[in-house]
């Protein structure tokens, strides 16, 4: 899909990913660095961002349980998100959105609102109605999800720990209806 005249957005099968595993550990590593709370702490090495995507996610989308959605900006790879489809059977109607990604040389841009347009798209195409997620309260991420119509469930508190300092920061569990 393309957004704009450099920027397009990709959805991409797990032979894809593998060959752009070191894009997509660069990105991760990035964010990380640069404070994302998803999930790792620092020391963080890009050998470790690299073994996520091995170790976690290209099985994910191998088996079908996780569907990744990349931007690129002139080529180079600006962003990612992932659509969890794995869910329940009792939850067949529910989607989650994880690890929304945007490198930080490339914030500001609107990727992050594409890549979320396409998470959805995808999801309505799926038959699916409801999309969660959760983000660190306060986190630069929670207001963009509520221009998009994402609504505020409830916070968590000391539900993370912070990426650099050793305490724990609330989480904000959200949800759009399609």
């Amino acid at each position: 899909m393309q957004v704009s005249s450099s920027l397009s957005i990709e959805r991409v099968d797990a032979g894809e990913a593998e060959c752009i595993l070191p894009e997509l550990a660069a990105l991760l590593h990035a964010c990380v660095h640069d404070g994302a709370s998803i999930g790792f702490i620092l020391p963080f090495g890009i050998e470790d961002a690299a073994g996520f995507w091995r170790g976690t996610i290209l099985p994910a989308l191998v088996s079908g349980g996780r569907i990744l959605f990349i931007a690129r900006q002139g080529g180079a790879l600006a962003g990612s998100v992932q659509l969890v489809v794995d869910t329940p059977p009792n939850q067949p109607h529910r989607v989650e959105a994880s690890k929304l990604l945007v490198d930080p040389a490339f914030r500001r841009r609107g990727i992050a609102r594409a890549l979320m347009g396409a998470l959805e798209g995808e999801a309505r195409s799926l038959g699916r109605s409801l999309i969660t997620l959760d983000t660190r309260t306060g986190d630069r991420a929670e207001p963009l999800y509520a221009a998009l119509g994402f609504s505020v469930a409830g916070i968590i508190p000391g539900y993370c720990r912070d990426p650099f300092h050793d305490h724990l920061d609330a989480t904000t569990v959200m949800y759009k209806r399609l």
